[in-house]
């Protein structure tokens, strides 16, 4: 059976986008079923709207205590049936019940080659920035499962992309973006081929 992924999102959600996608065009045996936001205002929520997956709108506005919206986004991604959980550009770190619930099912893109340029505070610009000012001959993507450490999983799939003399922080940012969804997809294709090996042999 096809095992269902669901998305947890800030922004546009371009993982999430990549990947339902794959999964439309039948290159990835997955379901996507659910999406999360903790911005009411994300991008990603109306696309996953129009694409029919079930969404919610989820943030320490309506849950104060980080350990009631913890148990809110579990509701929601038990209530959808999820297996795999995808984060896209999500802004937040997660509580311990959901890494629990999905532990070695937790999937994070970071947009270098870890652990270089990671930990708390180093997303978006910020890592491409760090990169540049630290001379780096190479950065990349590191696609890993998620921990209570903050970029800290086992690595599942990196890849590198050449830092070129006189590249900005957009061209460089340009670069380890158009690698980033070919690599996810690989990494979630990996997960679930590995997960339907164990669940066949118990």
């Amino acid at each position: 059976m096809p095992v269902n992924l669901a998305f947890l999102a800030s922004h546009g959600g371009s993982a999430a986008r990549h990947l339902t996608a794959a999964c439309r065009a039948g290159e990835l045996d997955a379901v996507p079923v659910a999406l999360i936001s903790n911005n009411s205002r994300s991008p990603a929520l109306d696309w996953a709207r129009a694409e029919g997956l079930q969404t919610a709108h989820l943030s320490s506005a309506g849950y104060p205590e980080p350990a009631e919206l913890d148990a809110a986004i579990l509701d929601v991604l038990r209530e959808a049936d999820a297996d795999v959980l995808i984060l896209s550009g999500y802004m937040r770190e997660l509580g311990r019940r959901v890494l629990d619930a999905f532990a070695g099912r937790v999937l994070n893109i970071h947009p270098s080659l870890l652990p270089r340029h990671g930990g708390r505070g180093m997303y978006g610009d910020r890592v491409h920035r760090a990169v540049l000012e630290a001379g780096d001959s190479e950065s990349g993507a590191t696609v890993h499962l998620v921990t209570a450490g903050i970029d800290e999983g086992p690595r599942l799939a990196q890849q590198q992309v050449p830092v070129r003399p006189g590249d900005t922080l957009e061209t460089l940012k340009a670069r380890v973006q158009a690698i980033e969804g070919g690599l996810m997809l690989r990494a979630v294709r990996e997960l679930i081929e590995e997960l339907k090996t164990t669940e066949a042999r118990t």
